[in-house]
C-alpha cells in the first residue's frame, strides 16, 4: 500500500475532472480525495498498490475530455488508511 499526493495544474477545472477521477479511482480501487484548489489546479491525496495508483496516474496525465494537463506532480506520503474516495466539494486554499 502506497500513498501518493499528486497535484495536476492546466485546464483541470470545470471539465469534471474530479467527477472522472472519482470513477476512475472507483474503478480501479484507489481511496482518497480529490479537490479543487483557489490556484486553478487540482490537488489528490491516493492510497492503494502500485498498479491501481500507476492506472490512475495514467488517467492524471491525459484528464477527461476538454481538459488540459500541463503538469503531474507527484510526492509519496503516509499511508492514512482512507476507507474510500471522495470529491470534495469546497474549493481549499
Amino acid at each position: 500500500m502506497k500513498h501518493l499526493n499528486i497535484s495536476i495544474r492546466g485546464k483541470v477545472q470545470r471539465v469534471f475532472f474530479r467527477l472522472t477521477t472519482k470513477a476512475v479511482a472507483d474503478q480501479v480501487g484507489v481511496k482518497g480525495f480529490v479537490v479543487n484548489l483557489k490556484d486553478g489546479s487540482v490537488y489528490i491525496e491516493a492510497e492503494g498498490d502500485e498498479f491501481s495508483l500507476d492506472s490512475l496516474l495514467e488517467f492524471c496525465k491525459e484528464g477527461p475530455e476538454g481538459a488540459v494537463v500541463e503538469s503531474v506532480e507527484i510526492e509519496e506520503g503516509e499511508v492514512k488508511g482512507f476507507s474510500n474516495f471522495e470529491v470534495v466539494k469546497r474549493v481549499q486554499s
